[in-house]
């Protein structure tokens, strides 16, 4: 039986990659897909979901959830790297006949419809999962799980030195999901730095007759020009793709319990992750961290879910 899933996620590249595996995977029913502020703001990424949609046109339609500009956090972006438009400044149609909920009111609904069954991966920063915990009190008890694309456990951020991107842009969130008692999966920045793509990647992509191939090699030119002029680095790195096959394929990750929080009001560690790994914590366990990874297999997965939903679509 497929896996009932929402994504929450920032459109954003490497998100829009996440998400051309998702909907043509079928071990996962997505019911939903929500945007969140984090890549772009919240106008942008609203629109860049439902783009997305338009353009895979999924053989199911997810319901589409919408975001509203973030009131704490860090205003911060990532469209250096992404695009003007998070989408590599290209021009996707979109429709404007579909009605969209508030995320946070698409997230509650379908934990409401599907209790102990849906699964939430957020690709983006949390504030749409902390909205939906505090717009309803009982959510904790009724989704099967999270897993998160965020944080390290080594300490070493991407945004700042001490801090990822996706916790960065809204601490005092991503620290109220942090303690929600609802089984959690993070994957860090840890794990998602050991998968690399080179430029070999291009040749390995599904046609471009395909609507998921033509959107690969329109988008994944742009990542690589940005990180060669912006960060010096030849390969790239597609983070939220490594966390989506945490729920996929989690037989090519292992897993260790750990203590984790969120420090969100350091001067130089604000967004920092941390982890109390002493011999005698203190902290209770809270969370299961990927912390190992067959780099090799990850890669060659994502490309094969590529090939998979080209060929879907």
């Amino acid at each position: 039986m497929a896996r009932k899933v929402i994504i929450d996620c920032d459109p954003g590249i490497d998100d829009a990659v996440a998400l051309a595996m998702a909907l043509f995977d079928s071990r996962l029913d997505v019911l939903a897909v929500t945007a969140v502020e984090g890549n772009v703001p919240a106008p942008q990424v609203n629109q860049n979901v439902q783009a997305i949609i338009d353009h895979l046109d999924p053989p199911r339609i997810p319901r589409i959830g919408s975001t509203l500009e973030q009131q704490q956090g860090h205003l911060v972006d990532a469209r250096h790297i992404h695009g003007d438009n998070g989408l590599g400044n290209i021009e996707l149609p979109v429709s404007a006949h579909q009605k969209h909920h508030l995320a946070e009111k698409v997230i509650c609904d379908l934990a409401h419809a599907y209790p102990d069954e849906l699964t939430v991966i957020c690709l983006g920063p949390l504030t749409n999962m902390a909205r939906a915990f505090q717009r309803d009190s009982r959510l904790a008890g009724m989704l099967d799980q999270l897993v998160i694309m965020g944080g390290s456990v080594n300490g070493a951020g991407n945004v700042t030195p001490a801090a990822e991107f996706n916790i960065y842009c809204d601490p005092a969130s991503a620290r109220v999901v942090f303690r929600e008692p609802v089984a959690k999966v993070l994957v860090p920045l840890d794990v998602t730095r050991q998968v690399y793509f080179s430029m070999d990647i291009l040749n390995q992509l599904p046609p471009e007759s395909s609507r998921v191939g033509w959107l690969m090699a329109q988008l994944l030119p742009h990542f690589f020009r940005s990180y060669h002029q912006q960060l010096g680095q030849e390969r790239i790195h597609l983070h939220d793709a490594v966390a989506l096959l945490a729920v996929t394929d989690p037989e090519i990750f292992e897993r260790e319990a750990m203590a984790g929080d969120v420090e969100v009001k350091g001067e130089l560690s604000a967004g920092a992750t941390v982890f109390d790994r002493r011999p005698n914590r203190a902290w209770q366990e809270n969370m299961d961290v990927v912390c190992t990874v067959d780099a090799t297999g990850v890669g060659q997965q994502i490309i094969k879910s590529l090939a998979l939903a080209g060929e879907r679509s």
